[in-house]
């Protein structure tokens, strides 16, 4: 083949008009990603973005908006149970899931404000991780 795959530049999660306050309270604010100004071009249709450790997270507004309760981004984490706790004791409801502890990986997902799913997960198998 002439072409190749580099990874993934960015995600796009859906959001309804106006999200745009409760996304940086919830994406930067409490997670603690840096906001990222968007092309001038692209401001006018409203939305945020952000940075996410190496990738970008974009979330675009859309009409007739509804969550993604199933399809979902994975973002891997150093020092999983410490965003846990932090996550809970910010009371963000987390729900827990072992389905994968034998590969060695701890997981829990939780939905955005707008209803979206997002998992967390960490390698714990040492050299196992992929992303950290």
């Amino acid at each position: 083949m002439d072409f190749s795959f580099c990874g993934i530049d960015h995600i796009q999660l859906a959001a309804p008009e106006g999200c745009e306050d409760e996304a940086r309270r919830f994406f930067s604010e409490l997670l603690g990603w840096t906001e990222l100004p968007k092309p001038e071009n692209l401001r006018k249709r409203g939305g945020v973005w952000f940075q996410c450790g190496n990738h970008q997270v974009h979330i675009g507004v859309q009409k007739d908006f509804n969550p993604a309760t199933k399809a979902h981004p994975a973002f891997a984490v150093l020092h999983l149970e410490h965003l846990r706790d932090y996550l809970l004791t910010n009371h963000i409801q987390v729900m827990d899931d072992d389905a994968r502890q034998d590969e060695g990986v701890k997981r829990f997902y939780l939905n955005d404000p707008f209803g979206n799913r997002l998992e967390f997960l960490e390698w714990r198998l040492q050299g196992k991780s992929p992303h950290c």
